[in-house]
């Protein structure tokens, strides 16, 4: 197994939770209010209140943020471990 690189893995993390939240607010557009998740939204995202343009563009740079930065806590991590116990 090979070490890994800190921006690929920071990218796909980051793609992955954009897609995510995407794929939540159209959820969100297509079913009754009481199925869908926007108090979980409003509550984890700061500042996001379902829905206006910005409101999304603000959830989605949001969710690539925080994936990208388990992605970055993440391959140190995994590093040291793939060392140590290799």
């Amino acid at each position: 197994m090979h070490p890994l690189d800190w921006k690929p893995v920071m990218l796909a993390l980051g793609l992955f939770g954009a897609v995510i939240f995407t794929s939540c607010v159209v959820y969100g557009l297509l079913v009754p209010p009481v199925l869908h998740a926007a108090p979980l939204l409003e509550a984890v995202l700061p500042g996001f209140k379902w829905l206006s343009f910005g409101s999304f563009v603000l959830g989605l740079v949001e969710t690539f943020l925080y994936g990208a930065y388990a992605g970055l806590v993440f391959v140190p991590i995994y590093n040291f471990a793939l060392r140590r116990f290799r």
